[in-house]
């Protein structure tokens, strides 16, 4: 197993232990979703050094956490995972990184979006009506589909625009993931 040299940046011990049955890689951990001045400091003196890859739940606090590093740290890259795959087993017991499989895990590392300091706006609202991704009652169905595809996480309407763009996803990549749902529901 080669060791990826970026250090991925996740929430709790729980998550460096399953990302260590994947891959051989160095993890940050946050403890939670609060960030000091001070892990702002040490994310940007290793994004300057070795490069990061943050990898956080797709859930309230994993959307927080990326948002406020990729504010404060430009140039990260991301890593996502669909919310179905980080499900636990258990009953109770919190949506997150630590509930992937390696495998899930080695595909997400896989498909990595470095986020630009200055996004283009080729994508607009009016774009996700036109393509049935809002206003309609398959919408949040698409939209996740399109996320899980596209490898950019779910996003509600105005969330997805912003992703598309920051992401700097291709028409042709977009279009290509549209007429796969459209295949999927047909």
């Amino acid at each position: 197993m080669s060791k990826i040299k970026e250090v991925i940046v996740v929430e709790g011990k729980d998550d460096t232990k399953q990302i260590h049955k994947a891959v051989d890689a160095d993890t940050y951990e946050t403890n939670g979703s609060a960030l000091s001045e001070v892990d702002l400091e040490r994310l940007k003196k290793l994004q300057a050094t070795r490069g990061l890859i943050v990898f956080t739940d797709p859930d309230f606090n994993g959307e927080r956490l990326r948002k406020m590093i990729s504010a404060a740290v430009p140039g990260v890259k991301h890593a996502f995972i669909r919310r179905d795959q980080g499900v636990p087993d258990e009953a109770h017991g919190s949506l997150g990184v630590e509930h992937a499989t390696p495998a899930t895990i080695k595909q997400a590392l896989a498909h990595l979006y470095t986020q630009t300091t200055e996004p283009t706006a080729n994508y607009t609202i009016q774009d996700l009506q036109a393509a049935g991704l809002t206003g309609n009652p398959l919408a949040r169905h698409r939209r996740e589909r399109l996320g899980a595809i596209l490898g950019i996480g779910y996003g509600n309407g105005k969330q997805l625009v912003h992703r598309l763009n920051m992401f700097q996803i291709a028409p042709d990549q977009f279009k290509q993931a549209l007429a796969k749902i459209k295949q999927e529901e047909d």
